[in-house]
């Protein structure tokens, strides 16, 4: 039977990967922290929540606290987490790149927009209302006046290099 802290933790933490996958880094870091709090951080779930709670701390701009956390994490007792820890603090620690700004997509802070989940969730049981069909596209028609219908002479030309490749290969018959 799981202790009441223990579920609250696992709540929590549940609460910061989705928060954290829906792109509400302090919302996730917060749910992430409280779940860090009420669990024993040498256990294999407390590892596995600190690792989150470093993704986290990265993408909310906490750099310092992410490099900390990860420092802690190398000693962890689970090898696993220990393992994750070590290549996480390489990333984090490398150095950045400069890079021109066009080559830069800004991505929002989604954290800053109000909650609409009736929006964003699949198949939650809203009715979605059916986009309109796209109408055909009709091309322009073509004015017969304007067609240069002057002859180039170029199917002269290709009639007589196909004429010649046939009486080259009749020939060598």
């Amino acid at each position: 039977m799981t202790s009441e802290p223990q579920a609250i933790a696992k709540t929590e933490y549940q609460a910061g990967k989705a928060a954290f996958e829906r792109g509400k880094y302090r919302e996730a870091v917060q749910h992430l922290e409280k779940a860090s709090a009420l669990i024993a951080r040498n256990t294999r779930l407390g590892g596995e929540i600190q690792i989150w709670l470093v993704t986290a701390y990265e993408a909310a701009g906490q750099q310092k606290e992410a490099v900390a956390l990860c420092e802690q994490l190398k000693r962890h007792p689970h090898p696993e987490t220990s393992k994750q820890a070590r290549r996480l603090l390489y990333i984090l620690q490398a150095p950045q790149l400069k890079r021109p700004q066009e080559w830069l997509t800004q991505i929002p802070d989604l954290g800053a927009l109000p909650d609409n989940e009736s929006q964003t969730r699949l198949g939650s049981g809203t009715v979605s209302k059916k986009r309109p069909s796209p109408t055909p596209v009709i091309p322009e028609p073509i004015d017969p006046s304007k067609v240069n219908t002057k002859d180039n002479r170029f199917i002269w030309v290709a009639l007589i290099a196909i004429a010649l490749t046939l009486a080259g290969l009749i020939w060598s018959i």
